[in-house]
């Protein structure tokens, strides 16, 4: 099997050029022509990374998304474990995330507005009277300047101009997508503006560790490396910075998200599931594991590192009872989860929550390491 896996990596391994194939068939079966468009005046495709042991990473630069990402479960084979869609036409015609770099601002500002040195600045609602990650225009809508590095490394550009969205100051953002040589997405973060401004960037990939995305993803592990969360209220805005003692939101060992999900806990009736940020005990030491989720039956890992204060772990409770996705495939409600690594929630109202603000002359940097492995046997027998 390993043999088969190498001769069919090396039979397409000439896609992984400086530009964007426009007509092949990529490892995870998107066809690259697909991804080739005009979107308001600007050229989309489809980039494709490969590492040296054969793994495969697709990214489009319409919002900068992940559009699948092929690793190997216990037995060798290859799956891809992120959900996503397969065209750009497909990807227009959702208000979905799919694996989209979200910003200005990722997660939700409360009522949109924010004072920042006496100055108010209102936003776009778009979530309950809330702006959730940017608005409905942010930056997983923008199609972003792409250059392929090497065969393992995209970086993308995109000026956020002064007031788009309604947040000030012109915001130079550079991200790249590196696939490692030991398994890993590694994107890094960096902007720069010319007034202050608030900036908190993350990923927004929809992980099914099965390698079956028509499936639900009740059956996988989740941990977390945190003593608190941020309780919310009726409309996910945070109320309270809360301990995660005897509660569902425990996950300091390895929890079932069905049984979570299944507890008559207010968080979670309020969240309609796991829609929480995290208080990442790791203090932004990157080499500490933040996260972790994995499937018994693929083998499938995905360790979370982060130089982040905190994570969203959300559980797919908004997604659609029925969104077909790539290759035909339907995906199901909770046929997916998310792990993005972030500033809290509303920390521009917040003046005790670590700051999001940037001003000039200083640059914003985030990292985030989204690394896999396989387990030999399943952990529950």
């Amino acid at each position: 099997m390993k043999k088969i896996l190498f001769v069919a990596w090396m039979a397409v391994g000439l896609l992984s050029c400086k530009k964007e194939v426009k007509n092949a068939q990529t490892m995870s079966g998107l066809n690259t022509k697909d991804f080739v468009s005009d979107v308001n005046g600007k050229e989309t495709g489809l980039y494709i990374l490969r590492n040296s042991v054969g793994l495969e990473a697709c990214i489009t630069n319409y919002g900068g998304r992940l559009v699948s990402l092929l690793v190997p479960d216990r037995e060798g084979v290859l799956k891809d474990v992120v959900l996503g869609y397969g065209s750009i036409a497909e990807y227009l015609a959702s208000d979905g995330n799919y694996g989209a770099l979200i910003g200005r601002y990722g997660n939700r500002i409360k009522d949109g507005v924010f004072t920042l040195d006496g100055e108010t600045f209102q936003l776009p609602k778009n979530n309950n009277g809330h702006c959730l990650h940017g608005g409905p225009e942010g930056f997983h809508t923008r199609v972003w300047d792409a250059e392929q590095v090497d065969a393992q490394t995209l970086k993308l550009t995109y000026l956020s101009k002064d007031k788009e969205a309604g947040f000030p100051g012109n915001l130079h953002v550079t991200v790249t997508y590196k696939l490692t040589d030991d398994n890993a997405i590694d994107i890094r973060y960096e902007a720069t503006t010319d007034k202050p401004t608030v900036v908190n960037l993350t990923n927004h990939s929809y992980f099914n560790l099965s390698g079956k995305p028509s499936t639900q993803i009740l059956d996988h592990y989740i941990y977390i490396n945190a003593d608190s969360y941020n309780a919310v209220g009726e409309t996910l805005i945070p109320v309270a910075i809360a301990p995660v003692d005897g509660t569902p939101m425990d996950l300091r060992r390895p929890a079932l998200i069905s049984a979570g999900i299944k507890e008559e806990f207010e968080q979670i009736l309020i969240g309609k599931g796991y829609d929480h940020n995290w208080v990442l005990n790791t203090k932004g030491d990157i080499s500490q594991l933040a996260a972790k989720a994995y499937h018994d039956g693929s083998g499938i890992v995905m360790d979370v590192y982060t130089d982040e204060p905190g994570i969203q772990f959300y559980s797919g409770n908004f997604m659609a009872v029925s969104d077909q996705g790539k290759l035909g495939v339907k995906y199901p409600h909770r046929g997916a989860l998310c792990l993005e690594t972030q500033h809290y929630p509303n920390s521009p109202n917040e003046p005790s929550y670590p700051k999001t603000v940037l001003r000039p002359g200083e640059k914003y940097t985030s990292r985030c390491i989204y690394k896999f492995k396989t387990v030999p046997v399943p952990v529950n027998q």
